[in-house]
C-alpha cells in the first residue's frame, strides 16, 4: 500500500512538472522551440521566449496567453488577429504588443517560411497557451 502511494505521487508530481510543457502543443506546419525559461525579479513571474516557425500558408488557431506577449518578426509576412483589434500585417523586423488574455490567431501569409521570436510575461505555474472556442 505504501508503494502505491508513492508511485501515485511520483506520477502526479511529474504530471504537474510537465503541465506548462503540454500546454505548448505542436500544430501541424508549426515548430516551437523554447529559447529561454527564467525568473523574473517581480515575484511569481516569468519570462519565456519561443521561436516559432510557420510553413507557407499555415494558421495557429485562436488562442490567448495568461501573460503578456512580444511577437518580433524574424522572417516572413504574418496576418495577425486579435480580438477587438482590426488586422495587422508584420514583416521581418517589425514587432507586436498582445495583452493579457486578448484571444488571437496568427497566420503566414508570405510565400516561403515564416519565424517570429515570441515573448512572453507569465505567472509561474500557469500554462503558456489557453486554447480558443
Amino acid at each position: 500500500m505504501k508503494t502505491s502511494r508513492i508511485i501515485a505521487a511520483t506520477v502526479l508530481i511529474v504530471a504537474g512538472a510537465l503541465a506548462p510543457h503540454l500546454a505548448q502543443a505542436q500544430w501541424d506546419g508549426i515548430k516551437r522551440t523554447n529559447v529561454t525559461r527564467d525568473d523574473l525579479s517581480a515575484p511569481g513571474r516569468e519570462v519565456i521566449q519561443v521561436l516559432v516557425e510557420f510553413a507557407p500558408g499555415v494558421a495557429a488557431p485562436r488562442h490567448a496567453h495568461p501573460g503578456e506577449e512580444i511577437a518580433y518578426v524574424i522572417e516572413g509576412v504574418f496576418l495577425y488577429e486579435l480580438d477587438g483589434r482590426p488586422p495587422v500585417t508584420l514583416k521581418a523586423g517589425e514587432a507586436l504588443f498582445i495583452p493579457a488574455g486578448t484571444f488571437h490567431a496568427v497566420k503566414n501569409i508570405g510565400s516561403g517560411n515564416a519565424r517570429e521570436l515570441a515573448t512572453y510575461i507569465v505567472e509561474k505555474g500557469k500554462p503558456v497557451l489557453i486554447p480558443g472556442d
